[in-house]
């Protein structure tokens, strides 16, 4: 407690002394362009990993990030989604899930959670979707890999989620609203972007138009990502004739065949 009196000490003095234009322009309203949908882990920070100014972000954080589907529950993610879009007119929403999620691993043994944490596991019953899709896809996968997997599925189905309440349904029919799906990558500071028509998590820059690019982003390092590879795994990708993209752009980050790779994508284009 003393660190944190100590930082609001600091924040008012030098912070907030040098920004009063901008607090005084917040006072009057907010204008974020984008809602981020994360977890609760005390070691993802949207702001600080986007770089985003104060008043850009409207956040919504939870164990897992998870979004109940329409009517399933009155719980606060609901009415701050509906706020977001329709009174703050928000047009992009990101869902960030993250390497290593705590919510995940319990999803992977959820019956387990039934005694001592019952309330973690009426929560987690929201990404049963997800539970039984891995399930069903991915049985011949366990630890690190399983857990990649689940985190990147998990992603996908909270969009799925989205798609169910009514103001996100308009909106997407009117073209109004874009939707994205990423993974943060706590030991790289990467950040994964699902690609729909690759079917693939990517750098998210690759997904930007050519006018959209800049000298900045061309120089951003692509190689990080690849970390996770042993140098065994990074000689074997590398030395494959059949992955139709490079390495650093799939999720997750272990040596797959394409078969395995085309079910990152909802586990239904292959048995």
């Amino acid at each position: 407690m003393k660190k944190l009196i100590k930082g609001l000490r600091e924040f008012k003095s030098s912070y907030f002394s040098a920004n009063e234009e901008l607090f005084e322009q917040l006072s009057h309203g907010q204008k974020p362009r984008v809602l981020f949908i994360t977890c609760s882990d005390s070691r993802i920070d949207p702001n600080l990993i986007t770089q985003a100014g104060l008043g850009e972000l409207f956040v919504i954080r939870n164990a897992g990030n998870i979004i109940p589907p329409f009517g399933a529950t009155n719980g606060g993610e609901g009415a701050t989604i509906e706020y977001a879009i329709q009174a703050l007119d928000i047009q992009q929403i990101i869902v960030c899930g993250h390497s290593h999620c705590g919510a995940m691993k319990g999803l992977m043994k959820l019956d387990s959670l039934r005694v001592e944490m019952p309330l973690v596991h009426d929560w987690l019953k929201y990404a049963e979707a997800t539970r039984r899709l891995v399930k069903d896809n991915y049985s011949h996968y366990e630890g690190e890999e399983l857990l990649e997997i689940i985190i990147a599925e998990n992603v996908l189905t909270q969009i799925e989620n989205l798609r169910t309440y009514p103001v996100i349904r308009s909106k997407l029919h009117q073209g109004q609203l874009n939707i994205y799906a990423w993974i943060y990558q706590i030991e790289t500071g990467e950040i994964l972007a699902y690609d729909p028509q690759k079917h693939a998590y990517v750098l998210p820059q690759n997904q930007l138009l050519p006018s959209e690019i800049d000298e900045t982003l061309l120089s951003s390092p692509t190689s990080n990502v690849e970390i996770h590879f042993t140098k065994t795994q990074q000689r074997e990708f590398q030395s494959s004739q059949e992955l139709p993209i490079p390495g650093h752009e799939w999720f997750p980050m272990t040596v797959l065949s394409p078969e395995q790779m085309e079910r990152i994508y909802r586990g239904s284009k292959t048995k």
